[in-house]
């Protein structure tokens, strides 16, 4: 799914393609924000990702479902 992330007094999103579920990423944003600590994800090209929780302003999570591809009706 796709995750966006905006950063206060910033103009760009940081964006990721990650497996994790919705629910995975609402529990790692609420944990982060409560506790004050960072909040890092791994994005699918192994890549990881740490954001100060003090500097987000949004995130913004994707459908888990892939999209199809294609002009076929299933």
């Amino acid at each position: 799914m796709e995750i966006k992330i905006g950063m206060r007094q910033t103009n760009r999103e940081i964006v990721l393609e990650s497996d994790q579920s919705r629910d995975d990423v609402t529990a790692a944003v609420t944990k982060s924000l409560a506790d004050g600590g960072p909040l890092t994800f791994d994005d699918d090209k192994g890549r990881r990702v740490i954001v100060p929780s003090d500097a987000l302003a949004y995130i913004e999570v994707g459908e888990e479902k892939a999209r199809r591809v294609g002009f076929g009706v299933v």
